[in-house]
């Protein structure tokens, strides 16, 4: 078996200059749009900066944004290194939030608040990685791709929370679009007063990066996914399990997203809603791609999509541009990623060749 190949700094220096020049295609292609809409490109973009740093109350949308994504983008590499797409990343996101609204519901009347928050944020765990094992099992064992497997789950687990929110866990008297009912403070996650901020989930997230970092790089499982997303006959020639490391990578990738819509609860809206995934989970895929699939990468990478999602809300305000806007720059980026991948492929592949002229 060969050793486990390491992260070098040589390979972090171009995946950061890979990184800018897509930032630089985007930002370029994002001014030309601006200005064929007629909107002053400098202006824009200085609203979006203040809106996402204009005060402390701004940045902290941005962080709360950030911890879901990173923690999504984190589950989302052990899925992209056995190369599967895991797109129903977002309905494991909401299952997570469901299990985790689910304990906090039946602990309402325990005198140990503190037990109750840290089995709920474990039950997210277990209802984010059920619902990946799920669509693994339908790609493993029933033949179906794991996008559709995905995309299907996602569909079924909004229609779940809806369900819930207007069913068995509709508020008092009244079933509302805003949400089932408040929880106590007891049960929300410690934060800071000033930002209300929880210092909780983000060593959450600290942990989640450290932990794929170590996990993807130092570890067995991490050589046999590459081992099999590289070549997966070969693989299955010296002795490793495709299908088994599947499921492992699909439920490593729910445990994060279920970790992230538990925090959505516990910590950022104290109740289920039906936007409790905030589409994070499909913003994460972008985050991976942009990233190269870099784990120490892609925690930069989330922060820059978080300003954009909550400094975009200011156009529509200060500019009347459509906030979508940010979508707009969103799907450049996906772009001009690809746009560098192929033209870094394209050169690598001539400087090969080249060797042997």
């Amino acid at each position: 078996m060969t050793q486990i190949s390491h992260a070098t700094p040589e390979k972090f220096i171009r995946y950061t200059r890979e990184a800018l020049l897509t930032l630089l295609i985007v930002f370029a292609f994002t001014t030309l749009i601006l200005l064929l809409a007629g909107a002053p490109p400098f202006a824009a973009y200085i609203h979006i900066f203040r809106g996402s740093f204009g005060s402390w109350i701004k940045f902290t949308h941005v962080i709360k944004a950030w911890i879901p994504l990173t923690l999504c983008a984190c589950g989302l590499l052990y899925t992209f290194r056995i190369n599967l797409w895991n797109i129903g990343v977002e309905g494991q996101m909401m299952m997570g939030a469901v299990f985790t609204t689910a304990v906090l519901r039946w602990g309402l009347e325990s005198q140990v608040p503190f037990v109750v928050m840290g089995s709920s944020l474990g039950a997210g765990i277990i209802g984010g990685g059920i619902w990946a094992l799920l669509a693994g099992y339908l790609k493993t064992k029933g033949g179906v791709n794991e996008i559709f497997a995905g995309l299907g789950l996602n569909f079924v687990a909004q229609g779940l929370i809806l369900w819930l929110i207007f069913g068995p866990w509709k508020r008092p008297g009244v079933a509302s679009m805003s949400g089932t009912e408040i929880f106590p403070i007891d049960l929300w996650l410690p934060y800071l007063a000033i930002l209300r901020l929880s210092p909780v989930a983000l060593m959450l997230v600290a942990a989640a990066v450290v932990i794929t970092a170590l996990m993807l790089q130092y570890t067995r499982i991490g050589l046999n996914l590459k081992a099999i997303g590289s070549n997966r006959e070969a693989a299955f020639l010296f002795g490793l399990k495709p299908d088994r490391h599947m499921l492992i990578a699909m439920v490593f990738a729910g445990g994060f997203a279920g970790v992230a819509g538990g925090l959505q609860v516990t910590g950022v809206y104290h109740r289920l809603i039906p936007a409790i995934s905030s589409n994070y989970g499909y913003l994460a895929l972008l985050v991976v791609m942009l990233s190269s699939y870099n784990v120490w990468l892609a925690p930069f990478v989330a922060f820059f999509f978080a300003c954009l999602n909550v400094g975009g809300i200011q156009l529509p305000m200060m500019l009347e541009l459509d906030s979508s806007l940010s979508g707009v720059i969103q799907g450049a980026l996906v772009l001009a990623t690809l746009a560098v991948h192929a033209w870094r492929s394209r050169f690598r592949r001539a400087e090969i060749f080249g060797k042997y002229d």
